[in-house]
């Protein structure tokens, strides 16, 4: 699907959704703390919102039925997958590895002097060709410098591919604490949107096959455009392209809420020095700014698409737990305004865990299917997690496991790189932000007209 097709299908969605309410561009976005032309543009199609959340609040202003509200969702991952992408190169592109044994830029490598080659190479056995090609007749074997540049490159592209899984290959942090379920000593690549990934293929063919995890996989997997991983070069057959790669993308919001009235942090500041409740688009950086953690319960948005238009098939969901503690001896905040109402979310493939158990496990809402779930390219997937905890202040990731034809892996899901972290609140002194007021009293103390 294309970046203007997706756009087009989200904006008329939300036209009609804008339409059927009789509300005005402007007391619109009067009431979503917008401005007039921007709410204009998204309606349009010519823009589309980096972030769901004020697509979900401007539905619910027009009255959205919860069907309405799940295709809209819907037409906003696909929106959001395509943004900007870039069109594929010209099939039949020469590679840099196709060009490398032929044409003159061959020759000019050959030719070089030897200081032009690579200086911060480091010292290590030589790397030579396995199979040495025999001249062909009428032609003289090639020259020494020829092989000797050869042997150089190979050498850097080995000690290269090293070095990258080397890199990538970094341990699950912990959070000071340990389980039985943290896997510890085990190593796995960060992905920079919160998801990592191990891929292993079962070949038919090959009864000696085995799995492996795939750096170079991870690598690709942690670019935040969810560029599929593996793809292959250019000019590679459409058949080819999807061969070896992880072929679902997966993305993790843990600042997600399901309603402001749910939504509780824990903050080793006085009230004095802390700043009013954010909108939900502003948790990640009030968090980040008092060094918040979730309080009582995290509510977690998971969405997962296809990379390309293959069937995906996804198996589960499992807890693992990475650290449990004692609960955090801070201060509670609510995110709600007293007084103020709240609606529910959005629960079409709804999740609860309990971070209190000894091995906490997914359970689907009443309600709600369980796994395995069909994703691809044009039909991706949400799953919402409530994860509730009293007793413990929890670091915790999911492993998703995913598969499609003789190809199957897991992707583990965090927080970029870092476990998810949840702490029980019983006892902690709890606040709330009057509407109008000018600073934190303590809940439950404001008075309502």
């Amino acid at each position: 699907m294309s970046e203007q097709t997706a756009a087009a299908d989200f904006a008329a969605l939300l036209r009609e959704l804008k339409d059927r309410s009789g509300l005005s561009y402007g007391v619109l976005a009067k009431r979503l703390h917008m401005s007039t032309s921007t709410l204009h543009r998204y309606c349009n199609g010519d823009a589309v919102p980096a972030d769901y959340a004020p697509v979900e609040r401007l539905a619910r202003l027009c009255k959205a039925r919860s069907e309405e509200l799940v295709e809209l969702h819907r037409r906003w991952v696909l929106a959001d997958a395509v943004r900007g992408r870039k069109p594929a190169a010209v099939a039949g592109t020469p590679s840099v590895e196709e060009g490398a044994d032929t044409g003159p830029g061959e020759a000019a490598a050959a030719d070089a002097p030897p200081a032009e080659e690579p200086s911060a190479a480091p010292v290590g056995p030589t790397i030579t060709s396995p199979v040495q090609e025999a001249p062909e007749a009428g032609t003289t074997d090639p020259a020494p410098s020829r092989r000797r540049t050869r042997t150089a490159v190979l050498a850097g592209i080995a000690v290269a591919a090293v070095a990258a899984g080397v890199t990538f290959a970094v341990g699950l942090p912990g959070g000071g604490g340990s389980d039985g379920d943290a896997g510890a000593g085990r190593q796995r690549p960060v992905g920079a949107a919160g998801v990592t990934a191990e891929e292993s293929t079962t070949a038919s063919a090959s009864p000696t096959s085995s799995s492996s995890a795939s750096p170079s996989t991870s690598a690709k997997e942690k670019s935040p455009t969810r560029t599929p991983a593996g793809s292959a070069p250019a000019g590679a057959p459409d058949g080819e392209k999807q061969k070896g790669g992880v072929p679902v993308t997966v993305q993790a919001d843990p600042y997600a809420w399901e309603s402001p009235c749910s939504q509780r942090y824990l903050a080793d500041q006085p009230v004095s020095e802390m700043k009013p409740p954010p909108v939900e688009e502003g948790a990640a950086a009030w968090v980040a700014a008092h060094g918040a953690v979730s309080s009582g319960q995290q509510y977690l948005r998971v969405t997962v698409q296809g990379a390309g238009p293959e069937t995906v098939v996804i198996d589960g969901l499992t807890v693992r737990v990475a650290g449990k503690r004692a609960p955090l001896a801070w201060n509670d905040y609510a995110m709600a305004y007293p007084g103020v109402g709240c609606g529910g979310g959005v629960q079409t493939r709804a999740f609860a865990v309990g971070l209190d158990s000894a091995r906490p496990s997914l359970a689907p809402e009443p309600g709600n299917d369980d796994f395995p779930f069909k994703v691809s390219e044009s039909d991706p997937e949400v799953y919402y997690i409530t994860a509730s905890v009293s007793s413990y202040d929890v670091d915790w990731y999911l492993e998703l496991k995913w598969s499609s034809g003789d190809r199957s892996g897991t992707l583990t899901v965090d927080d970029q790189g870092r476990p998810f972290r949840t702490s029980g609140n019983k006892g902690r002194p709890a606040y709330e932000f009057p509407i109008g007021g000018d600073g934190w009293v303590p809940e439950g103390t404001t008075k309502l007209e």
